[in-house]
């Protein structure tokens, strides 16, 4: 019966025989473990050259030997020679250390597992039998999808020290959060969520996970800001991962900065998960680059509460992309400011409302006409408000049509 352990090889001296193509993958591998690799062969790939010169492991140019071995804390023996292989796994064991043969498992002292990471949780799968690295891998692969649909209970079972996670929902579609974040809520005790973002998402939680909306909308404020810290703190300090579920990305114009130091400030470990922010993917969705060959090359992300923000008016008059998020009401006073600030009246605007989700609209005019428009179609938040020549359809066909392909 093979044993499966979980080995702390950080910082530990891990001897390599080999640098070839073989060597070359399991090198990668203990390399996001963090070991101390030396490796010895005559020759080495370029990889491992590479890894080499910027410092991430020592290559001895040289035929391995036994005394190589002495005070490594594991072997892999993975050089294109079988019985020297068999030989490193030898010596290995004369010196009572563990020993991967890549010519031949069963000859080694060790196997190395698929694996697979979920958050703080790491999940392994080893052959018993004969070596079959595409099976273990299936397998892996499809346990691994299992846990990130949000299939799997992550809670912790024991008690431990609390925490919080700041998890970017990303701006609607529940597919488009992140696999840590999906992750992240599947070991949730606590939900602090917000009104905007994947809240489709809390369905798929556990009945006996408390959920805490603290959803602002533009006129109503429910639990000011401090108060929502000080919730974050007070439920980590009972020793619960709290996970605060929030729209598009959490530094983005989303007061993560502020939960953020609040945690820090109360001794809560703290971890940020970003996400996907709605002011590049709705417009992406509603099929508007945010910056175009041969239409706009930058893009200025601003908030609508900054009301007529004289650096979005300035890089609008010189053809930058402006974004404004939280700026439905807002968008009188910004076109007015635009248009005296120089911005041509025939600048193209598009607001999406509702981006990425069933409810998604787009509604389009010039800057001269979008306050016009936009209530004539009755918009309302959430909305993205894009200002610039790509939010013409006809303006950036042209422009793709007259650009030459890149060499």
């Amino acid at each position: 019966m093979t044993s499966l352990l979980g080995l702390d090889l950080r910082g530990r001296r891990v001897v390599v025989a080999g640098a070839g193509v073989v060597a070359s993958r399991r090198i990668r591998r203990l390399l996001t473990e963090g070991a101390a690799i030396e490796a010895v062969a005559p020759e080495a790939s370029d990889d491992v050259r590479r890894h080499a010169a910027h410092g991430d492991l020592t290559w001895t140019p040289r035929g391995i030997t036994a005394a190589d071995l002495d005070g490594a804390w594991f072997v892999v023996a993975a050089t294109n020679d079988p019985a020297l292989n068999d030989e490193v796994a030898r010596w290995a064991e004369e010196r009572r250390v563990f020993c991967i043969d890549a010519s031949d498992a069963r000859r080694g002292t060790a196997r190395q597992a698929a694996t697979s990471s979920h958050g703080d949780l790491t999940v392994g799968v080893i052959s018993q039998d004969r070596p079959d690295p595409a099976r273990i891998r299936a397998v892996r692969d499809a346990v691994a999808a299992h846990i990130d649909a949000g299939a799997v209970d992550l809670r912790r079972r024991r008690a431990g020290e609390g925490r919080v996670i700041l998890v970017g929902s990303g701006p609607g579609d529940p597919g488009l959060i992140t696999v840590r974040g999906r992750q992240a809520l599947a070991e949730a005790d606590v939900v602090v969520t917000d009104r905007l973002g994947a809240t489709g998402l809390l369905v798929t939680v556990p009945y006996d996970v408390e959920v805490v909306n603290v959803g602002k909308s533009p006129t109503r404020h429910p639990v000011p800001q401090a108060e929502i810290n000080a919730l974050l703190v007070a439920h980590a300090r009972e020793g619960r991962t709290v996970v605060r579920l929030k729209g598009g990305d959490p530094f983005l114009l989303g007061r993560g900065g502020e939960e953020v130091h609040a945690c820090l400030e109360a001794g809560v470990p703290v971890e940020v998960v970003p996400g996907i922010t709605s002011a590049l993917a709705v417009p992406a969705r509603a099929n508007i680059p945010v910056t175009q060959r041969g239409v706009s090359t930058s893009v200025l992300v601003t908030s609508g509460h900054a009301g007529a923000d004289a650096t979005a008016v300035t890089a609008m008059a010189h053809g930058t992309t402006v974004v404004v998020l939280m700026g439905v009401s807002a968008l009188p006073d910004i076109v007015a400011a635009a248009l005296a600030g120089g911005v041509a009246p025939s600048t193209p605007v598009a607001i999406v409302e509702s981006g990425t989700t069933v409810d998604e609209r787009v509604t389009r005019a010039t800057l001269a006409d979008i306050v016009a428009a936009a209530g004539a179609a009755g918009v309302r938040p959430p909305a993205v408000i894009v200002i610039g020549a790509v939010a013409a359809p006809e303006l950036l066909a042209s422009a793709v049509a007259a650009t030459p392909a890149m060499e």
